[in-house]
This record gives structure tokens, C-alpha cells and sequence, in this order.
């Protein structure tokens, strides 16, 4: 199955796959809701998972898919290579971790390999993965508060959206300043876009 949200790079994928002898594709999905839905109905060996759709995120639908068929198996192909996105993608399930642009025969090759038990992952996403600092999951909390402050929201607007104090707010500001090894909200900001903890 492939699942991307862009028709044609879904019917490229379709035509370089179903040019194999040895395989063919049985659904597409433009989102991660109809993903789940595909293939709930056509249990492919396979599944190109995308990262960014609408709805439903390729992480997202990963996770939910992997929770009714634990056999499943997915090669993530997408364009981001933040450690973040590479490494909610591996906790979500994922076999393989793909850049799209990749030569064709490469790809397929790396679909042969998951499909025969084995796991993937390229030199530049071990190299972005290896660059993950220790100890920097955020908890649900302070990523909220990353998100308002990528949206450029002020330690006082934070409070009133959450109904926290300012004070609670400047605690777990100083908490993701550390967890994500920078010294301003700026920097998080940019951080937290460019690794793919938050989406732009």
C-alpha cells in the first residue's frame, strides 16, 4: 500500500512498484484515516507510509495499525529528517526510515528487504538519529507549551490559553530550554521545527 498525500507521487510510487515482477499495489491512501481504512480491508505485506497527511499523521496511523496487526510492516518515505520525526517514527513501529528522492532501485530494494524481516535505516537518517540529545522527550505538557511558543505566544498569552500561571509557564520554559540544549525561546523555536517535534 501507499499512502501519501500527493496524487502524484502516489501514482509514481504505484507505476515503479507495479513494474515489479515480484510485486503490486494493492491500495493507496491520500491520508492516515483512509490508510487505516485500507488496510483494515487489504492487509498488505508492505505499507509506504508518508509522515505529513491531513487528518491523520503517518506516525499516527502507524501507531494505530500496528495496534490491531502487530505484523504489520512500514517504510516511512518522506522529505523531513529531523531526529524527532525519525524517532517517533521508529517508536511508532516503522521498519524503515526513507528520503524521498532516493533511487528507484534502492527502494525497492529496501521493500524486499523489511518484507523479508530485515530493518532499514540510510547513513544521513542514522546520522540525524545519532545527533538526538539524551533525555530529551518532552512531556505532554511542555510540548503544548512549545507549540504556543513556536506560535509565537508570550509566557503571559501561554498562561491565559492554558490556565496556568505565568510563573508555572516560566518553569517549564526553563524545562524545554534544557531538554532541547538551547539558551532562548527563539532558538527552541527553531529547534522544534527544524528536529520535527513540532510541525510548521
Amino acid at each position: 500500500m501507499v499512502a501519501d498525500d500527493h496524487p502524484v507521487v502516489c501514482m509514481g510510487l504505484s507505476a515503479i512498484i507495479g513494474a515489479q515482477a515480484d510485486m503490486s499495489v494493492v491500495a493507496q491512501a491520500a491520508d492516515g484515516i483512509e490508510a487505516i481504512e485500507q488496510f483494515r480491508k487489504h492487509h498488505p505485506d508492505v505499507t509506504l507510509m508518508d509522515l505529513r497527511m491531513p487528518n491523520l499523521s503517518g506516525v499516527e496511523a502507524i501507531r494505530a495499525i500496528r495496534g490491531e496487526f502487530p505484523r504489520s510492516v512500514f517504510v516511512v518515505l518522506t522529505t523531513y529528517q529531523g531526529d524527532e520525526d525519525i524517532h517517533r517514527a521508529l517508536m511508532a513501529g516503522a521498519q524503515a526510515y526513507l528520503l524521498k528522492g532516493m533511487a528507484h532501485g534502492d527502494l525497492l530494494e529496501v521493500i524486499r528487504r523489511v518484507h523479508a524481516g530485515l530493518r532499514y535505516l540510510s547513513a544521513p537518517v542514522l546520522e540525524s538519529l545519532a545527533k538526538r540529545p539524551p533525555s530529551s522527550d518532552l512531556s505532554a505538557r511542555e510540548l503544548e507549551i512549545l507549540k504556543l511558543i513556536v506560535g509565537g505566544l508570550s509566557n503571559r498569552q501561554i498562561a491565559g490559553a492554558l490556565g496556568i500561571t505565568e510563573g508555572t509557564v516560566k518553569w517549564h520554559v526553563n524545562a524545554i530550554l534544557a531538554r532541547l540544549n538551547v539558551s532562548d525561546r527563539t532558538q527552541a523555536a527553531v529547534s522544534a521545527l527544524h528536529r520535527g517535534i513540532v510541525e510548521s
